[in-house]
């Protein structure tokens, strides 16, 4: 990921990039750059979505959305 000779803010960038997405990860956020990349190169043809949408629909995804949760 770092390029030696890239100035240092450049390097810093990155890592801080790296570690924001392990992070969102962790707690089980999809990174929206990646979800753009996939559907750019395998579903050119559908719209995507902002980053709203996707946070929206990340979170009903994974919660259940407004449906009651026994637990």
């Amino acid at each position: 990921m770092s390029l030696p000779g890239a100035p240092l803010f450049i390097r810093l960038r990155g890592v801080g990039k790296s570690l924001g997405q392990a992070a969102r990860l962790m707690v089980g956020m999809p990174d929206y750059d990646t979800y753009v990349a996939h559907m750019q190169s395998k579903h050119p043809e559908q719209p995507l979505m902002s980053y709203p949408e996707f946070f929206r629909e990340r979170q009903e995804a994974r919660y259940g959305g407004s449906k009651p949760r026994c637990c």
